[in-house]
């Protein structure tokens, strides 16, 4: 994390120099992607859920939900996050919320009807899991820090295309600056998307393993997974900023095995996880 930021400053002290606004650019920078870190701090849970339909759930119509993350908070010792569900017959969940204190557990219908309770307590705990392990803060974090490093390339881009270099300085130096300013515009945004996957796809793994860990039962969450990626269903208000967010990718992608295509993923594939589950 902490090279990421330094990465971040890295970028904008070279656009700075390119442009001709040396460190003015960085303070530029850092004051409007401060703005956007602070509210995605605050309020990323609530645009997540609106984002995605998600309403609260109703503890006589969804039982089996409340009882199951009730049993699996205590178990885990963490408060009951607050439960949500989207009315979707694809089948899928995901947990959100800045720390264990502020959780919020959201569920599609599709699941809840799919799975029984012992596949339901795999996908909770799952959940769980990624609570515990502040996965949920850190993928804020990282996508907040990820969409800084687009907006500073963007900003660049844009005040050399509209308003051109700030001086008219010509040396050598200065070309130089300019190239590689230009250079890590177009470059910067994807490597730092690929390693906002990658930590995803890492996380992932982790939340199974620590899942499995809490119910003593990894095929319980291996079963669910096998009905989640046997279900034709595509989540309606699945969007690229909340993918990684889901216990399985709601694009339901089949290029998976493709290196090239596996770095852009969100999940790890789903056969992989299902055998490390199958083997504990």
């Amino acid at each position: 994390m902490v090279l990421f930021v330094a990465f971040i400053a890295l970028l904008a002290w070279v656009f700075g120099e390119a442009s001709g606004y040396g460190g003015s650019f960085i303070g530029i920078a850092l004051i409007i992607s401060g703005t956007i870190s602070f509210t995605s701090y605050w309020w990323s849970d609530k645009a997540v859920l609106a984002m995605t339909g998600a309403q609260p759930a109703d503890q006589k119509v969804h039982f089996d939900f409340y009882t199951t993350a009730e049993n699996m908070a205590i178990a885990a010792g963490l408060p009951k996050p607050k439960l949500y569900v989207i009315d979707d017959p694809a089948p899928n969940a995901f947990a959100t919320g800045r720390d264990p204190e502020h959780a919020v557990v959201v569920a599609t219908t599709g699941i809840l009807e799919c799975l029984d309770r012992t596949e339901l307590e795999g996908v909770i705990a799952h959940e769980l899991s990624h609570i515990k392990n502040f996965d949920i803060r850190l993928m804020a974090i990282v996508t907040v820090l990820v969409g800084t490093v687009a907006f500073v390339a963007d900003l660049f881009m844009r005040n050399l295309w509209w308003g051109g270099r700030r001086n008219n300085d010509r040396s050598s130096g200065s070309g130089i600056f300019l190239i590689v300013g230009i250079i890590l515009a177009i470059l910067s945004p994807i490597v730092a998307t690929l390693i906002k996957l990658a930590i995803s796809r890492k996380r992932e793994y982790l939340a199974d393993a620590s899942g499995a860990n809490l119910t003593r039962n990894p095929d319980a969450l291996a079963d669910a997974l096998e009905k989640i990626a046997s279900n034709p269903h595509m989540l309606r208000n699945a969007s690229s900023s909340t993918a990684h967010l889901f216990i399985e990718n709601p694009f339901k992608k089949k290029n998976a095995g493709q290196l090239f295509a596996s770095l852009f993923n969100t999940h790890p594939p789903l056969e992989e996880r299902i055998r490390i589950l199958r083997a504990m």
